[in-house]
């Protein structure tokens, strides 16, 4: 029988491409989602973004972006998403059909910074970075390691590990899915946008007047 992870991530408090992504999954089978982190920042519905993870009863991790927002001024307010983000691990680890697998934002074994970044900020494929993080990543004892943070999209063989990247639902327009047992992979394209391979803030620089 087979078992379907769904994969969101760096969802940046930005409710709709999150909901499109969740019913997406949802109707392709997925057993379970999990969000890679970043779960807050940049957009203005959060209350919303982390009500929705729930009501899909998602998997979250932490994100850098998501500790920050812990760490900001306590006003004395009792916050939903401080409450949310405070149950919230690190790093998941489990195992399905007998692979094992881990989750983090950035990179192992729990780091929030950082970040396994694989492509340039036009899309082009680092070697150098495939070289560095296969070096890195040759004691990793997990056939899968999924990731976020670096804004990019990716399934990637590094040493003995299969690393995937879901992209940002914000700013990849992505979500990913991994069926097990037979290890495929699927990208999808979330209200039609094209799948942006990677997104850097310089995207938006350059084509500002600041």
């Amino acid at each position: 029988m087979q078992y379907k992870l769904g994969l969101v991530s760096d969802v940046h408090a930005t409710a709709q491409p999150l909901l499109q992504a969740l019913e997406l999954l949802t109707e392709k089978g997925a057993n379970r989602i999990i969000c890679l982190g970043d779960i807050a920042g940049y957009g203005v519905e959060l209350g919303e973004t982390v009500k929705l993870l729930e009501q899909y009863h998602c998997q979250s991790i932490l994100g850098n972006h998501d500790l920050w927002y812990m760490d900001k001024d306590d006003d004395g307010t009792d916050d939903y998403a401080q409450q949310y983000f405070s149950q919230l691990p690190r790093y998941y680890q489990f195992s399905e059909k007998g692979i094992r697998l881990y989750c983090v934002h950035a990179n192992p074994p729990d780091e929030l910074m950082g970040g396994i970044r694989l492509y340039d900020e036009s899309g082009e494929l680092l070697p150098q970075q495939l070289i560095e993080w296969t070096q890195k990543l040759k004691n990793f004892d997990f056939q899968f390691l999924f990731v976020g943070h670096t804004h990019q999209y990716f399934d990637q063989q590094l040493a003995n590990t299969r690393v995937i990247n879901p992209g940002s639902t914000r700013f990849n327009n992505s979500c990913a899915m991994l069926t097990l047992p037979d290890q495929r992979v699927d990208f999808f394209s979330l209200d039609g946008k094209p799948l942006v391979r990677s997104w850097n803030w310089s995207k938006v620089f350059a084509n500002s007047d600041l």
